[in-house]
């Protein structure tokens, strides 16, 4: 059996905005293809968008998590702050952090939306158990995410329109976690935040972490990488 070609588009450390950018530009290239009901032959299920943000950056959901002020706040401190179309509410992105952005037609992997996050879930599950991190778990509603006891080290917000999806994981991996202190992460009172680094007790960046989460990642989909220019 033919498994579906995911194109992987890694970007290195860029600014948020740009990586937002060209997450757009491959929305409107993936929407405008034929569906899942056209009879041609097709493999290719979508892209997989990799970078490390540049600079420190708050972002909102659609269920919002940031006032007016809190966001003047937020920039005041030297951060940039952007509204999402994702799901959830604020949290924090920067150097040091993994994010991974699966722009994928559910219909050729034939999986539902709630089965994708599940699938993302799975993949920074399987990256942590690969450093050792075994107690790594993804939680019952109202928690998103991958945890470690009452510590989240992974962030997911997905979106989902004409079947294509978007936004997806934030893995902190070296992350300046005092970013974090500043809001109320994903509006959960009452948890906190924590890193592979701070885990694991040695530094571990997100170049590192790159090569098993794909392998997690392939693993989960069953699918297949193919490289792509990140000019694209």
């Amino acid at each position: 059996m033919l498994l579906p070609a995911v194109r992987l588009v890694r970007l290195g450390r860029v600014p948020y905005s740009e990586f937002l950018a060209l997450q757009e530009r491959w929305l409107q290239r993936l929407q405008a293809e034929p569906g899942a009901e056209d009879p041609s032959p097709r493999t290719e299920a979508g892209a997989l968008l990799l970078c490390e943000p540049a600079g420190p950056v708050y972002t909102a959901g659609l269920r919002g998590g940031l006032t007016p002020e809190e966001a003047a706040r937020l920039r005041a401190l030297g951060a940039e702050v952007h509204s999402t179309g994702r799901g959830g509410l604020a949290t924090f992105h920067g150097p040091g952090q993994l994010l991974c952005h699966p722009l994928l037609d559910l219909r050729r992997l034939r999986l539902r939306l709630r089965a994708h996050v599940a699938a993302l879930e799975a993949c920074a599950v399987r990256l942590c158990g690969l450093q050792g991190l075994r107690g790594a778990c993804a939680r019952p509603p109202p928690y998103t995410g991958v945890w470690l006891g009452e510590r989240k080290i992974c962030a997911i917000g997905v979106r989902c329109g004409r079947h294509i999806t978007s936004h997806g994981l934030a893995l902190n991996c070296c992350t300046d976690l005092t970013w974090f202190e500043h809001i109320v992460p994903c509006g959960l009172v009452g948890t906190s935040v924590t890193s592979l680094s701070k885990e694991l007790q040695r530094h571990l960046t997100v170049d590192e972490v790159i090569p098993p989460f794909l392998e997690a990642f392939k693993e989960t989909y069953k699918c297949t990488l193919i490289s792509e220019d990140s000019s694209d």
